[in-house]
Parts: structure tokens; C-alpha cells; sequence
């Protein structure tokens, strides 16, 4: 049970830790990775208040009865904090070259100011943006 407790505090410690994303703030990989760490390291015992045996899946059986590799979940909390920390875009950083294509210089500068201002827009403003998209001045 120590090796569990152990990799269910640092993936509560790496979620916590983990960004929101401003585009989608309805789907939370934290809450879904929360549910998923629960279902995995919480307490293997269901509680009699909430446990359905009705509710319960073949699919539900066959994930609780895997055996616990502390090795692979501490693997995936490295994982997680490697993506935190941005390892791997600093051991291979991005040439010029790929950032800015010659057919398309400013694409990923522009892609990058859209992902920025599409939170911030209002109703009316993603409207108006999606009917710029289908009429062409030219």
C-alpha cells in the first residue's frame, strides 16, 4: 500500500500543477485523470454506501483484478511531469526552418495570436469570425 500511496500523491501533486486549457474548459484532463487514479490507487474496497453490483461492468472486473505495477504508474507520473516541464521541446527544439515554412511564413505566428484571442471572443465575434471564414474577399 506505501508504493501506492507514493504514486497517488505525486499524480494529485502533477495535477494540481497542470494547466488549464483556456479552449476547452468543459473537458478537464485533471478531472478525468483524477477519476482514473482514484478508480486505480484509491481504496480497493468500494464503499457499501455508493458500490452497485448491479452498475458494475465485466469491463470493471477484469480492470480491478490487474495487478499493481508501481514501476509503470510512476513511469506515467514522469510522463506527466516531463510534458509539465517541457523536456522534450528543450532537448529538441524547433528549427526556423519548420516554424516558418516558405509557402507560409506567418502561419504559426498567426495560428498562435488565433489560439490566444479565441477565448477572449464574445458570442458575436466567433459568429463573425466563422462567416468571415466562408466569404472570400478577393
Amino acid at each position: 500500500m506505501a508504493g501506492k500511496s507514493i504514486a497517488y500523491h505525486h499524480f494529485q501533486r502533477a495535477l494540481a500543477q497542470w494547466p488549464i486549457d483556456i479552449l476547452r474548459p468543459q473537458v478537464s484532463f485533471q478531472h478525468v485523470m483524477r477519476r482514473r487514479i482514484e478508480k486505480q490507487l484509491g481504496p480497493s474496497t468500494p464503499d457499501k454506501s455508493t458500490y452497485d453490483p448491479a452498475k458494475e461492468s465485466k469491463d470493471t472486473l477484469v480492470t480491478s483484478l490487474k495487478p499493481y505495477d508501481e514501476q509503470a504508474q510512476l513511469a506515467q507520473v514522469n510522463a506527466l511531469y516531463s510534458f509539465m516541464e517541457n523536456r522534450y521541446s528543450k532537448k529538441y527544439p524547433l528549427s526556423d526552418r519548420l516554424l516558418k515554412p516558405l509557402s507560409n511564413p506567418g502561419y504559426y505566428e498567426n495560428l498562435m495570436k488565433e489560439l490566444d484571442e479565441a477565448p477572449k471572443r464574445s458570442f458575436f465575434g466567433r459568429l463573425l469570425n466563422s462567416w468571415k471564414g466562408f466569404v472570400r474577399w478577393s
